[in-house]
């Protein structure tokens, strides 16, 4: 596959404390939201590559299983999942840092249910969680900060779903990257 080098915007964004969460409207479909309590590297790996393949997600494409559970097995980690109907329609993974701080690592939605008005309600709860995180796991200090990053690849609604919900930039990042002729896809061989 031919590469070429493109301009990536990167923007860090994050709440300084839970009264800056703006909640969504809840959407017109109905909406279940759960935590997968069990880490599931197959289930993380499909998510991943279902919301981020048309994304250029790849960092975690050559993840071995053992990468994957290591990651998911880590005190604090969450992936809490949209569903409509019984189908994953997508989800969020919260990775806790030091001193306080949540990362919302993964963010987003399946291609079939965005423009429902899903992902501002997966957001609302997800960041929600990313607050209230410490009281599901005995070692974890209270949240401070919750932050993100959304990139010029992210879906178009990115960036202003998550201003949207409270979340204000701190950083910008240009680079240049290396990418192929068109995104991966959901899976090898989908295009």
């Amino acid at each position: 596959m031919p590469t070429r080098q493109i301009e990536v915007t990167d923007w860090h964004l994050e709440q300084v404390g839970p009264a800056d969460l703006r909640p969504a409207r809840t959407p017109d479909v109905p909406v279940g939201i759960v935590r997968a309590e069990l880490p599931s590297p197959e289930l993380s790996r499909y998510l991943y590559t279902a919301v981020g393949g048309d994304h250029y997600w790849t960092d975690r494409l050559t993840w071995t299983y053992d990468q994957w559970l290591n990651w998911l097995s880590r005190p604090g980690v969450e992936t809490w999942i949209a569903h409509v109907r019984g189908t994953p329609a997508g989800y969020a993974e919260l990775d806790p840092q030091p001193d306080g701080i949540v990362e919302i690592s993964c963010f987003g939605l399946l291609p079939a249910f965005t423009g429902q008005g899903i992902g501002g309600h997966l957001l609302t709860v997800g960041t929600a969680r990313a607050w209230d995180l410490a009281a599901r796991w005995d070692d974890r200090k209270p949240t401070r900060r919750v932050r993100l990053t959304t990139s010029s690849h992210d879906a178009p609604a990115a960036l202003k779903n998550y201003q949207a919900r409270g979340f204000r930039v701190y950083d910008v990042t240009v680079a240049t990257a290396t990418v192929g002729h068109t995104p991966p896809g959901p899976w090898p061989g989908a295009r």
